[in-house]
Protein backbone atom coordinates (compact mmCIF):
# COMPACT_ATOMS: atom_id res chain seq x y z
CA UNK A 1 0.00 0.00 0.00
CA UNK A 2 1.57 3.49 -0.43
CA UNK A 3 1.43 5.90 1.91
CA UNK A 4 1.08 9.97 1.93
CA UNK A 5 2.18 12.40 4.50
CA UNK A 6 -0.77 14.87 5.29
CA UNK A 7 0.75 17.87 5.38
CA UNK A 8 -1.10 20.72 7.22
CA UNK A 9 -3.03 22.78 4.55
CA UNK A 10 -5.02 19.45 3.75
CA UNK A 11 -6.30 19.43 7.54
CA UNK A 12 -7.33 22.79 7.83
CA UNK A 13 -9.02 22.54 4.40
CA UNK A 14 -10.73 19.53 5.32
CA UNK A 15 -12.48 20.77 8.71
CA UNK A 16 -12.83 24.47 7.73
CA UNK A 17 -16.02 26.22 7.48
CA UNK A 18 -16.90 26.06 3.61
CA UNK A 19 -15.10 29.37 1.90
CA UNK A 20 -17.33 32.24 0.20
CA UNK A 21 -14.22 31.96 -2.42
CA UNK A 22 -14.73 29.55 -5.18
CA UNK A 23 -11.71 28.40 -6.02
CA UNK A 24 -10.51 27.90 -2.13
CA UNK A 25 -14.65 26.40 -2.02
CA UNK A 26 -13.36 23.82 -4.58
CA UNK A 27 -10.20 22.67 -2.88
CA UNK A 28 -12.37 21.91 0.11
CA UNK A 29 -14.66 19.90 -1.52
CA UNK A 30 -11.67 17.86 -3.40
CA UNK A 31 -10.46 17.43 0.20
CA UNK A 32 -13.65 16.27 1.13
CA UNK A 33 -13.90 13.75 -1.69
CA UNK A 34 -10.06 12.35 -1.39
CA UNK A 35 -10.85 11.99 2.32
CA UNK A 36 -13.80 9.90 1.84
CA UNK A 37 -12.77 8.26 -1.29
CA UNK A 38 -9.23 7.80 -1.41
CA UNK A 39 -7.93 7.68 1.89
CA UNK A 40 -8.24 4.35 2.58
CA UNK A 41 -6.32 3.31 -0.35
CA UNK A 42 -3.16 4.61 1.16
CA UNK A 43 -1.47 4.83 4.57
CA UNK A 44 -1.82 7.93 5.51
CA UNK A 45 0.37 9.50 8.59
CA UNK A 46 1.13 13.32 9.63
CA UNK A 47 4.10 15.06 12.16
CA UNK A 48 4.66 16.56 15.15
CA UNK A 49 5.37 19.48 12.47
CA UNK A 50 1.76 19.05 11.28
CA UNK A 51 0.80 18.86 14.89
CA UNK A 52 2.14 21.85 16.16
CA UNK A 53 0.84 24.04 12.76
CA UNK A 54 -2.72 22.58 13.82
CA UNK A 55 -2.23 23.65 17.33
CA UNK A 56 -2.23 26.88 16.69
CA UNK A 57 -5.48 29.25 15.85
CA UNK A 58 -8.92 29.54 16.74
CA UNK A 59 -9.78 26.76 19.33
CA UNK A 60 -12.60 25.16 17.40
CA UNK A 61 -10.87 25.48 14.59
CA UNK A 62 -7.77 23.97 16.44
CA UNK A 63 -9.83 21.24 18.11
CA UNK A 64 -11.24 19.87 14.42
CA UNK A 65 -7.77 19.19 13.63
CA UNK A 66 -7.00 17.59 16.23
CA UNK A 67 -9.25 15.08 16.15
CA UNK A 68 -8.40 14.55 12.55
CA UNK A 69 -4.78 14.11 13.41
CA UNK A 70 -5.35 11.88 16.63
CA UNK A 71 -6.73 9.02 14.68
CA UNK A 72 -3.17 9.35 12.34
CA UNK A 73 -0.13 7.33 13.07
CA UNK A 74 2.88 10.69 13.80
CA UNK A 75 6.06 9.98 12.19
CA UNK A 76 8.95 10.76 14.41
CA UNK A 77 11.52 13.45 13.68
CA UNK A 78 14.83 12.30 13.78
CA UNK A 79 17.88 13.30 13.63
CA UNK A 80 18.47 12.90 9.47
CA UNK A 81 15.08 14.41 9.08
CA UNK A 82 16.60 17.67 11.09
CA UNK A 83 19.97 16.98 9.26
CA UNK A 84 17.53 17.70 5.68
CA UNK A 85 15.54 20.39 7.09
CA UNK A 86 19.23 21.82 7.29
CA UNK A 87 20.19 20.95 4.31
CA UNK A 88 17.05 22.06 2.55
CA UNK A 89 17.19 25.70 4.05
CA UNK A 90 20.91 26.08 3.30
CA UNK A 91 20.18 25.80 -0.37
CA UNK A 92 18.48 28.76 -0.02
CA UNK A 93 14.91 27.92 -2.20
CA UNK A 94 13.01 28.97 0.99
CA UNK A 95 13.01 31.57 3.49
CA UNK A 96 13.59 31.48 6.98
CA UNK A 97 10.01 31.62 8.11
CA UNK A 98 8.94 29.03 6.33
CA UNK A 99 11.34 26.04 7.63
CA UNK A 100 8.04 23.92 8.71
CA UNK A 101 7.62 23.55 4.89
CA UNK A 102 10.91 22.05 4.54
CA UNK A 103 10.33 20.12 8.06
CA UNK A 104 7.39 18.51 6.32
CA UNK A 105 9.09 17.44 3.16
CA UNK A 106 12.42 16.20 5.18
CA UNK A 107 9.89 14.26 7.48
CA UNK A 108 8.60 12.47 4.82
CA UNK A 109 11.26 11.93 2.47
CA UNK A 110 12.92 10.05 5.38
CA UNK A 111 10.49 7.99 6.31
CA UNK A 112 10.32 6.60 2.36
CA UNK A 113 6.65 8.16 1.93
CA UNK A 114 4.84 8.09 -1.60
CA UNK A 115 3.25 11.03 -1.80
CA UNK A 116 2.91 14.30 0.26
CA UNK A 117 -0.49 15.59 0.12
CA UNK A 118 -0.67 19.97 0.12
CA UNK A 119 -2.59 22.85 -1.11
CA UNK A 120 0.36 25.20 -0.24
CA UNK A 121 1.25 25.73 -3.56
CA UNK A 122 3.42 28.54 -2.53
CA UNK A 123 6.26 26.61 -0.95
CA UNK A 124 5.76 22.89 -1.36
CA UNK A 125 3.42 22.17 -4.97
CA UNK A 126 5.58 24.35 -6.55
CA UNK A 127 7.28 22.59 -9.55
CA UNK A 128 10.52 24.95 -9.25
CA UNK A 129 10.86 24.68 -6.15
CA UNK A 130 10.40 20.70 -5.69
CA UNK A 131 12.84 20.15 -8.11
CA UNK A 132 15.36 21.79 -6.34
CA UNK A 133 14.37 20.10 -3.23
CA UNK A 134 15.03 16.83 -4.56
CA UNK A 135 18.27 17.71 -5.67
CA UNK A 136 19.57 18.19 -1.85
CA UNK A 137 17.56 14.62 -0.79
CA UNK A 138 19.07 12.96 -3.46
CA UNK A 139 22.90 14.46 -2.53
CA UNK A 140 21.87 13.33 1.03
CA UNK A 141 20.32 10.15 0.06
CA UNK A 142 16.53 10.26 0.36
CA UNK A 143 14.29 10.30 -2.58
CA UNK A 144 12.00 12.93 -1.88
CA UNK A 145 8.20 12.33 -1.50
CA UNK A 146 5.84 13.13 -4.77
CA UNK A 147 4.77 16.62 -3.43
CA UNK A 148 1.20 16.95 -4.53
CA UNK A 149 -2.85 18.36 -4.29
CA UNK A 150 -5.53 16.02 -3.63
CA UNK A 151 -6.77 16.79 -7.00
CA UNK A 152 -3.15 15.04 -8.48
CA UNK A 153 -4.10 12.40 -6.20
CA UNK A 154 -7.55 11.42 -7.00
CA UNK A 155 -6.66 8.22 -9.27
CA UNK A 156 -7.80 7.49 -12.51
Amino acid sequence: MESVYLETTFISYLVARPSRDVIVAGHQQTTHDWWANRRTLFECSVSQVVIDEASAGDPAEVEKRLAIIGGLPALVITADAESLTEAIMAAGMLQAHVVRDAAHVAVAAVHTIDYLLTWNCKHLANAQIARRIAIVCDKLGHRMPIICTPEELMGG
